[in-house]
This record gives C-alpha cells, structure tokens and sequence, in this order.
C-alpha cells in the first residue's frame, strides 16, 4: 500500500461525498436546523457507519452478497423502507419548530449512523473502489488504517459542513424556507427510498 493509493482513495471519497445523496443531505439538514453540535454528530454517525462498510468490503462482504443474494436483498429493502420512512417524517413535520425538526446529541449520531445503514450499496461501491485502488494482499494493519482514514476523513468533511450550514445567517434562510425545504428534501429521499427499493 502506497501514499498515493492512499491520496488517490482519499480523492474518491471525497468527491463520494460531495455528490448528492441521503447522507449528505441529512447531514445538511440536521447542520442547518440543529446547530454545530447536531451537525458533528451527525456525521460522525454517518462516518461510523461509512467506515464500516468499507471495513465489510474488505473483509469480503460483498463476496458474500453475490454469494447469498437474498442477503443483499433483505438490507436493501430495509434501507429503502427507512430512507421512506424519513421523507414520510420530513413532510409531516415540514412546519414544525426547528427544536422539533431536529435530533440533538446521541439522536443525531444514531440517526446518521442508520441513514447510512440504509444503504447496503454503500459495501458495493466501496468494494469497487478498493478492489481499483489497493492491492489484494493488504494485511489486517493495512486494512485497519483504511477505515479508520475513512473515518477520519468523513468526520472531518462533516464537522466542516456543519460550521459552515450552523451559521446565522444559513440557519435564518432555512427558517424562512423550512416548509419548502423539509418538503423538497421528503420529495428527494422518498425518490431516493423508491429508487433503493426498485431499482437493480
């Protein structure tokens, strides 16, 4: 495993991240209406759960999903009932004070942590990108120092995001906007949900 193995995954996360997605924008939302700290732990939930994946694929899981499709079927289709399950909630409480809209502390690093369990393509495309990046031989220190990167970096991206959306004035425009913008969001992770559940 080399340095630029390693800047080269690093890269392509980050650009995973930055693409639109449940994660980010449950994690954009939860910065916005919940503050700072609700963003953090947010994303260190999601990062949690990220990491994990990554550590799954190493470890061959998604060997396992070709192997016992019905596996991978079973967790996509609980994924895409929870992302659903969350657009159902986002709409119905689109009017609700933010202190209502919101889930601080420990809520917030489970809530994140479940967004990403949602999603069992996750272990398939990370599974993707190392089998493109790394070596096949790494050894178990090697693989241990790739999710904790993971980890790391996405925290970091996260608590980022989380400083720039908690800020006043973005927390003031989402106040205006929260029924549209809870509503626009439902409409997207709904479509998301559906897409996890049907598609291939």
């Amino acid at each position: 495993m080399t340095t630029a193995q390693f800047i080269a995954f690093n890269l392509t996360l980050l650009a995973a991240l930055a693409a639109p997605g449940p994660a980010l924008l449950y994690a954009l939302r939860q910065s916005v209406a919940g503050g700072f700290a609700a963003g953090v732990a947010t994303g260190a939930g999601l990062a949690t759960m990220a990491a994990l994946w990554t550590g799954a694929a190493l470890l061959g899981l998604n060997a396992v999903f070709a192997v016992v499709p019905w596996a991978y079927l079973l967790l996509k289709t609980a994924g895409a009932v929870y992302l659903i399950w969350i657009a159902i909630q986002l709409w119905r409480h689109a009017r609700d004070a933010v202190s209502d809209s919101a889930h601080p502390g420990a809520r917030a690093y489970l809530g994140g942590i479940l967004v990403n369990a949602a999603n069992p393509k996750s272990v398939l495309f990370a599974g993707a990108v190392l089998v493109v990046i790394f070596p096949p031989d790494l050894t178990l220190g090697a693989k241990a120092l790739i999710v904790l990167n993971h980890f790391v970096v996405e925290v970091v991206a996260y608590t980022i995001f989380a400083a720039c959306l908690s800020s006043a004035p973005a927390r003031a425009g989402y106040l205006r906007l929260k029924p549209l913008v809870d509503r626009a969001a439902s409409v997207i992770l709904g479509a998301l949900g559906l897409r996890l559940l049907f598609g291939r």
